[in-house]
């Protein structure tokens, strides 16, 4: 099922949901990615193949959703991923989380953990707003972001650069997740190729040492690059959403 969710503030949100037993699974992309994504898509017929309950939907300013990339930030990203959840799913879900939906899944975790079955991360990228965009800018960038509103950044995965917004940055540093206490309490499987010239492996080893839980897992997959998309990461993706099933 296709279609169309309104958010509270009006924003449009699309999203494809594929009914099945639960709990039911949730993927939520990376920045500027949208739901027809490898991962996307593999997942969907992962969750199809089980007859698990699948929902996969695309942020505001992404893919089919309402409004403008430039004009988004986490906050409102996190917002619509709550209510989405909310509307279109029924009890506790797993979370799968790729880079950015990394750290929208732990703001939904810390949000409302009575709809949290499990969580699983790909490259997760808590607050990269702040410790990757903000502290990796030179002092005249900084002073360009402040100053004009925006710069734009290169991207090695699309045509045209990032726009980075001065609302972006200083709308993170109100959900920031690595400067406060993180409690997890339910499984969560932590994935992270070795090779990602995106989100570095540190970042995942403090997230692990961080996060609060009783069963929290890190694995690191020698070679591999951001995307995390090889056959071989995919059925992982899946061994671990099986894993914090069992």
């Amino acid at each position: 099922m296709s279609g169309y969710l309104e958010t509270p503030t009006g924003r449009r949100i699309a999203f494809h949901r594929s009914n099945g037993r639960g709990p039911g699974v949730v993927f939520l992309g990376g920045f500027k990615s949208d739901m027809t994504g490898t991962k996307a898509l593999w997942l969907d017929n992962w969750a199809r193949e089980r007859g698990r309950a699948f929902l996969r939907f695309d942020y505001s300013g992404h893919g089919d959703s309402s409004g403008t990339f430039e004009e988004g930030c986490i906050g409102d990203w996190f917002a619509d991923a709550c209510h989405v959840i909310t509307a279109l799913t029924d009890g506790p879900q797993v979370l799968v989380g790729s880079s950015m939906g990394g750290w929208i899944a732990l703001l939904v975790a810390r949000a409302m953990p009575q709809r949290v079955a499990g969580l699983v991360t790909i490259a997760a990228a808590p607050d990269f707003t702040e410790q990757g965009f903000w502290s990796g800018f030179t002092d005249a960038q900084r002073r360009t972001l402040m100053t004009a509103g925006r710069i734009e950044l290169p991207s090695e995965y699309a045509g045209q650069p990032y726009v980075i917004t001065r609302r972006l940055i200083e709308d993170g540093r109100d959900h920031l997740v690595m400067t406060q206490p993180l409690p997890l309490p339910f499984p969560v499987r932590m994935l992270q190729g070795t090779a990602d010239a995106d989100v570095p492996v540190d970042w995942a080893m403090r997230l692990l040492d961080h996060a609060d839980g009783q069963d929290i897992r890190l694995t690191l997959v020698k070679g591999e690059d951001h995307r995390f998309s090889s056959p071989p990461c995919l059925s992982l993706i899946g061994q671990s959403i099986d894993d914090v099933l069992a």
